[in-house]
């Protein structure tokens, strides 16, 4: 009968076979930094995961804890910093009434006031009807290019020079058209 011999890969790691004993250590110390116990299990499972991918860099005969902990505390550091960016972001958009977080809300520029209505009637009739089409009804380019029966680039043209003719002539300006 053949004995079989093992290969290297077929043998275990230090860290693989002690891992396993290592889980509820980390998972205390993962209860400890987070609020949640879904939370907690996650990082550790993470962790677990990342010790599995860098296996190779893990050097034998050093503090195998130790080397866990330090990666699952900088996981828990870059979720925390990464929420706290999405948190920023989310609060702007909430600040902001142009954002996709208000779908029913009616658009920002539905009306304008007397003075701005004015000032837009004067406007020739590509320049004001460009900005009626964007900015007011809120047609995206493609959608008021293909209204108007010309290219993209004309729309964007002519919407920023209404754009501005409006605010020049708003702030009391007369530029020309």
């Amino acid at each position: 009968m053949p004995t079989e011999r093992l290969s290297k890969d077929s043998v275990p790691s230090d860290l693989r076979r002690r891992l396993p004993e290592l889980l509820p250590r980390l998972r205390i110390r993962a209860r400890r930094l987070c609020s949640q116990e879904s939370d907690a299990f996650d990082l550790v499972q993470d962790t677990a995961a990342r010790a599995l991918a860098y296996e190779a860099r893990f050097e034998p005969g050093t503090n195998l804890y130790a080397w866990l902990e330090r990666m699952l505390v900088n996981l828990f550091v870059s979720r925390y910093r990464k929420s706290s960016r999405e948190r920023r972001a989310l609060t702007g958009l909430a600040d902001d009434p142009c954002s996709w977080l208000h779908p029913d809300a009616p658009p920002a520029m539905a009306s304008l006031g007397p003075q701005a209505q004015g000032v837009l009637s004067e406007l020739s009739e590509p320049f004001r009807r460009v900005v009626e089409l964007v900015d007011l009804s809120e047609f995206s380019y493609e959608d008021a290019a293909n209204t108007l029966g010309v290219p993209i680039g004309t729309v964007m043209s002519r919407l920023h020079r209404a754009r501005r003719l409006l605010a020049g002539r708003l702030s009391g300006d007369r530029v020309a058209a």
